[in-house]
C-alpha cells in the first residue's frame, strides 16, 4: 500500500481535507509510537508506507498508558474533542490493518492492554461498535424518565457499583465495550474494590447505588434495571454473559428477561 492509498482510507472513514487527515494519521501514529516499543515500532514501520515512518519513529522505551491517555495525548496532538480523537483514531487503525500483514498486526497487540481493543480490532478487521454515550443516555433516560443529567448520574452509579462486584479483568473487558465517556465510572468502582470482585448482596448493590445517585433504593432499583437493559442492547452477547454470570442468582431480578 502507497501513501496515497493509506491517506484515502483514512479520508473515507473521517471526511475532511487532506490537512485534517494529515492531523489525524499523524496524531494516532505519534501516540501508538509512544505506546509501543521501539522494536515493534521498527517493525511495523517497515510495513507501512515510508512516508510515514517518521511519525512512528521512537527512541524511547513504551509508555504504558491505557487507552483513555491515548485518546487524550491524540486529541490534545490534532485539537480536537475525545469523541472526534477516537473517531479519527478508529480510522487510522483501520488502516493500519489494511497494510500490515496478519502478523505485524498480531504483534503489535500483543503490547497492548485490553482497553485498547475497540481501536485493536478495527486492525483486526473484528469491529465492535461503540454505541454512543448520547445514545446509552438516552435510552436510560426513556426507561427511567429521567432527565439527561438524571440518566448519567443513574448509569455512572450503576456502573461504578458493578464495577466494584465484578472481577479486574472482566471490568477491563467490558471497557473496551462501552463509550470513552463511560470508562470513569467503571474505574473508580475498580480502583475501589479489594483487588477481586466485591461480595455484596443484591440489597447491598443497589444501596451503593442510591446513595452514589442521591435517590431511594426503590429508585436504584429501578435505574439498576434500565441500566443493565440497556448494556444488554450496547455490548456483545458474549461480553454480556461474561459480566452477568459473576453475579449470584438473587441479582437476576435487576437483569432484563432474555
Amino acid at each position: 500500500m502507497d501513501y496515497e492509498q493509506f491517506f484515502k482510507i483514512v479520508e473515507q472513514q473521517i471526511g475532511g481535507g487532506s490537512q485534517a487527515v494529515e492531523r489525524a494519521v499523524q496524531a494516532t501514529l505519534r501516540t501508538l509510537a509512544e505506546r509501543l516499543s521501539k522494536g515493534q515500532s521498527r517493525d511495523l514501520q517497515r510495513e507501512l508506507p515510508p512516508e510515514l515512518m517518521p511519525w512512528l519513529y521512537t527512541d524511547t522505551d513504551a509508555d504504558t498508558f491505557d487507552v483513555d491517555e491515548f485518546l487524550r495525548r491524540v486529541a490534545e496532538r490534532e485539537g480536537v474533542d475525545l469523541d472526534t480523537a477516537d473517531r479519527h483514531a478508529r480510522a487510522v487503525f483501520w488502516a493500519i490493518g489494511q497494510a500490515a500483514s496478519p502478523d505485524e498486526i498480531a504483534d503489535m497487540v500483543a503490547e497492548l492492554p485490553d482497553d485498547f481493543e475497540p481501536l485493536v480490532a478495527e486492525a483486526q478487521r473484528r469491529f465492535v461498535e461503540i454505541v454512543p454515550v448520547e445514545e446509552f443516555l438516552a435510552k436510560v433516560a426513556k426507561r427511567t424518565g429521567l432527565d439527561p443529567e438524571g440518566a448519567r448520574r443513574a448509569t455512572e452509579a450503576v456502573l461504578e457499583t458493578l464495577a466494584e462486584r465484578i472481577a479486574p479483568g472482566e471490568v477491563d473487558d467490558l471497557i473496551s465495550q462501552v463509550h470513552v465517556h463511560l470508562h470513569p465510572p467503571l474505574k473508580r468502582g475498580k480502583a475501589a474494590g479489594p483487588g477481586r470482585a466485591a461480595r455484596m448482596s443484591v440489597d447491598e448493590f443497589v444501596q451503593r447505588i442510591a446513595e452514589r445517585e442521591g435517590a431511594s433504593p426503590a429508585m436504584a432499583r429501578e435505574h439498576a434495571q434500565a441500566v443493565f437493559g440497556v448494556l444488554r442492547e450496547s455490548i456483545s452477547s458474549e461480553e454480556y454473559f461474561d459480566v452477568t454470570v459473576q453475579l449470584p442468582n438473587e441479582y437476576w431480578q435487576l437483569l432484563p428477561r432474555p
